[in-house]
């Protein structure tokens, strides 16, 4: 028992060292070149230039958002305006663009077992159902104006993504067409669609350069099929008095199309820090071609024995008294089949005889 343990203490206690042993085969070579060669493209080309590495990012984005709908609609026979059919007031990133609207007038204030609405019989409580609200020249304008456009090109212009992706005028028939919705069926059910202004500033260049990129998306989609939710509605209600002072209202049921306006992005500027950690990342991960290769010529190739006997040497203290002790200017002997390389501190291992 106390063996073993000095032996745990023994081996505990050791120090293990890199050996070079240098192998001339172009299998294993070419290998560890191409894969060496991939890790710096990788490291280069995606973690430096693309994914930019080298900066300090902050994603922390704070903005304001205001937004105005302009355009007209028609219900029947009557033609609407903003103060019709937006809904809440609008200027904040959030509005709702009725399409359809469900009326019930004349609703007075009582007693019934059900609800809240006194009503003396079916009829008077009957909702009737009006035409759906599309227009298609309603536009979104947003505050972030390009500073090389006129203001006579901020009211003439519309975005598009290719043509004029800078204009802040969208049309809402473009972002349905852009999202994949059906206008008339969006118009019944209602919905929610979401415009991203996604920034994405490079610091250590002009600030000019920092542009907004548009991008829309539908929002409820995930509940498109749910029967129990499905589109976007609200209520709301109008309030008058009678003659006598009583109060009634009129109550609206309104599907709407409602816009969700998101600012993302982010921002880097080079910083010490994160381009040496990636330097050093770098550096590590091109030794695992060493690894790699490893593998393959101590379990793969021919003659891997051979390669372990070389790799592997273990030397004890007494080994290295014995060589001390030989005649001042000797060496320890070096098998046939074994040569002194070029490179300092190495050997390197062939098959070809030793002359």
């Amino acid at each position: 028992m106390a063996s073993m343990l000095w032996a745990c203490v023994t081996d505990f206690f050791t120090y293990e060292t890199t050996k070079s042993v240098v192998v001339k085969t172009w299998s294993v070579g070419v290998i560890n070149r191409v894969f060496q060669l991939l890790i710096i493209i990788y490291f280069i080309g995606y973690v430096f230039l693309y994914q930019k590495a080298y900066q300090q990012s902050d994603t922390g984005v704070e903005s304001s958002v205001m937004t105005k709908v302009k355009g007209f609609g028609y219900q029947g026979n009557q033609v609407l305006d903003v103060a019709d059919y937006v809904y809440p007031p609008q200027g904040a990133g959030i509005f709702c663009i009725i399409t359809k609207v469900i009326v019930t007038d004349n609703q007075f204030r009582g007693l019934c077992e059900e609800t809240a609405l006194d009503c003396a019989a079916h009829t008077d409580c009957q909702a009737f159902y009006g035409n759906n609200l599309v227009n298609e020249n309603l536009s979104l304008a947003r505050g972030n104006f390009p500073k090389h456009m006129t203001s006579k090109e901020i009211k003439t212009c519309t975005y598009h993504p290719l043509t004029n992706p800078l204009c802040p005028i969208f049309r809402v028939s473009d972002i349905l067409n852009i999202t994949g919705q059906d206008v008339n069926t969006l118009a019944k059910k209602g919905g929610e669609i979401g415009i991203n202004i996604e920034w994405k500033c490079n610091l250590d260049q002009d600030v000019e350069l920092c542009k907004p990129e548009y991008s829309f998306s539908r929002l409820d989609a995930p509940f498109a099929h749910n029967p129990v939710s499905q589109g976007y509605n609200f209520r709301f209600a109008k309030y008058y008095k009678t003659d006598d002072g009583k109060d009634y209202r009129t109550l609206l049921k309104a599907y709407a199309i409602r816009f969700d306006i998101l600012v993302t992005g982010n921002a880097g500027k080079f910083s010490t820090v994160p381009t040496l950690i990636n330097i050093v990342a770098a550096f590590t991960s091109i030794g695992l071609g060493t690894v790699l290769c490893d593998i393959i010529l101590l379990n793969c190739m021919k003659g891997a024995e051979q390669y372990k006997a070389k790799k592997f040497e273990e030397v004890s203290k007494a080994q290295i008294e014995a060589s001390l002790s030989q005649s001042q200017g000797s060496q320890l002997s070096l098998k046939p089949e074994t040569k002194k390389s070029c490179d300092s501190g190495a050997f390197s291992l062939s098959n070809d005889p030793v002359p």
